[in-house]
C-alpha cells in the first residue's frame, strides 16, 4: 500500500464479524499468565501493551522497518534511548544545530566521560565523513532543527556504514511520509512523536525504528528495564493523530511553500530557509531524498538583530501562536534563541515557523503585518 493508505489502514484490529473499527485502550498493569514467561508472552505492561502495538506496527510499515517501532514516553525518552547504544568511552558524532535536548543531553553524557562529543556542519559531506574516524555514532538531522540544513544522507549512510559506525537519523522534521533513512541505509530512525505524528499538541510521547530484530531487541531491554514508557491512551491519541497525517501535511506544505515565497520578497526579511525553495542551499539534496515534498517548518531571519523587537513582533501576532514546538494542525513561531541552550551558532532574530492548517492567507496577512512594523527600524 501507499504510505498514505498505510496511515489510515494500518494497525487496525482483524476484520472479523463485529471487530471495532479502532483499536482498543488498553488500561492494565499486567496480563494473565502461568508456568515459565516464554518469549513474546506479555507478562507485564511495562513489557508492551496492545495499543502500542498498533501504533509501532504503522510507524514501522511508514518506515520500511522488518519489525515493529518502540515506543518511549517522550522524544527525549527515543533520543535518549538511541544514544545509549553509543559504547562507554566511544564517541559520537552529531549536528552542530540539533534539537536542543540531544545536544544537551550529549554533551551531559561527555561531562559525565561516558563518551566524547564531535560537533559538525552536517550540510558538509566531507568534513562529517572525515569526523567518522574511529566514532561509533553518527546522528543525523537534515533537514536540521532549527536552521534547516540538509545533509547528503546516502553519502553519509554509506561512509558511516564503510566504517563500521551506527546511524541514527532524527527523522521528525520530514517525517516517513516525506523521507525513509531505513531505506538508505540507516540502522536507526527516531521521532519526536509528539510533534508531526500525533499532530495536535495534545501529546507527549517518542518512537524509535529499527533496521534489524537484534537491534530491536537490545533498545527493547534496555526500554522496559529503564520504564520510559508510554501510556496507552497516549499511545492511542499518537496513533489517531496518525490517521490525518497524510492531508495535515499536504496542507500544511503548500502553505509553507507559499509563506516561503512571500517572505523572501518582504522588504524586512534577510533571509528564509526552506528546502523547498529553488535558492535554498539544501534544495538539489532535499530534492533528491525528500519525495512528495520539503516539509512545513521554515527559518525566517529578519533584517533587525535587536532581539526584543523580534520578540515584540511575535507577541503581537494573532493567527500565530506564539509556543515551542512543531508539527501540529496550528501554526507556531518562535525566536529560538530565547532558550539559553540554543546554540551560539543560531542567529539571535532567527524564528522558527511551524506552519499549521489555518487558511494561508489568514497566515500571511498576520505575518505580513508584524514584519511591516519592522520596515522603518
Amino acid at each position: 500500500m501507499h504510505r498514505d493508505t498505510v496511515v489510515v489502514a494500518g494497525g487496525r484490529p482483524e476484520p472479523t464479524h463485529d471487530a471495532p473499527v479502532n483499536p482498543p485502550v488498553v488500561l492494565t498493569s499486567t496480563y494473565r499468565g502461568v508456568g515459565t514467561v516464554a518469549e513474546g508472552d506479555r507478562s507485564y505492561a511495562r513489557l508492551t501493551n496492545p495499543t502500542w502495538e498498533a501504533f509501532e506496527d504503522v510507524l514501522a510499515q511508514l518506515e520500511g522497518a522488518p519489525c515493529p517501532a518502540l515506543s518511549y514516553a517522550s522524544g527525549m525518552a527515543a533520543i535518549t534511548g538511541a544514544l545509549s547504544l553509543v559504547p562507554v568511552g566511544g564517541t559520537l558524532v552529531v549536528p552542530r544545530h540539533s534539537y536542543q535536548g540531544t545536544l544537551q543531553l550529549a554533551r551531559r553524557w561527555q561531562d559525565r566521560g561516558i563518551f566524547t562529543v564531535r560537533t559538525v556542519d552536517i550540510a558538509d559531506t566531507a568534513a562529517t565523513l572525515a569526523a567518522l574516524d574511529g566514532a561509533d555514532m553518527l546522528w543525523i538531522e537534515s533537514p536540521t532543527n532549527p536552521v534547516l540544513e540538509v545533509a547528503d544522507l546516502p553519502a553519509l549512510l554509506r561512509g558511516a556504514r564503510e566504517r563500521a559506525v551506527l546511524t541514527a537519523v532524527d527523522n521528525t522534521f520530514a517525517t516517513p511520509l516525506l523521507q525513509q533513512p531505513l531505506a538508505l541505509g540507516a540502522d536507526l530512525v527516531v521521532h519526536s512523536a509528539t510533534k508531526y505524528l500525533a499532530g495536535h499538541s495534545d501529546v507527549i510521547m517518542g518512537a524509535v525504528v529499527c533496521a534489524s530484530q537484534p537491534l530491536r531487541d537490545r533498545l527493547h531491554s534496555q526500554r522496559s528495564l529503564e520504564g520510559g514508557i508510554p501510556g496507552p491512551f497516549e499511545a492511542w491519541l499518537a496513533l489517531r493523530g496518525v490517521r490525518t497525517l497524510a492531508v495535515r501535511l499536504e496542507r500544511s506544505m503548500a502553505s509553507a511553500a507559499e509563506l516561503a515565497h512571500r517572505l523572501q520578497r518582504h522588504p524586512a526579511v534577510a533571509r528564509v530557509r526552506y528546502p523547498g525553495l529553488p535558492e535554498d542551499p539544501g534544495h538539489e539534496r532535499a530534492a533528491a531524498q525528500m519525495h512528495g515534498g520539503f516539509g512545513a517548518v521554515l527559518a525566517v531571519v529578519p533584517h533587525v538583530d535587536d532581539a526584543a523587537a523580534v520578540e515584540e513582533l511575535v507577541s503581537r501576532l494573532r493567527v500565530w501562536t506564539p509556543a515551542t514546538s512543531l508539527g501540529g494542525v496550528e501554526s507556531l513561531v518562535e525566536r529560538r534563541r530565547r532558550h539559553h541552550d540554543e546554540p551560539g551558532s543560531v542567529p539571535e532574530n532567527l524564528l522558527r515557523l511551524s506552519v499549521g492548517i489555518e487558511n494561508v492567507e489568514d497566515l500571511w496577512q498576520d505575518l505580513r503585518a508584524g514584519l511591516d512594523r519592522l520596515v522603518d527600524r
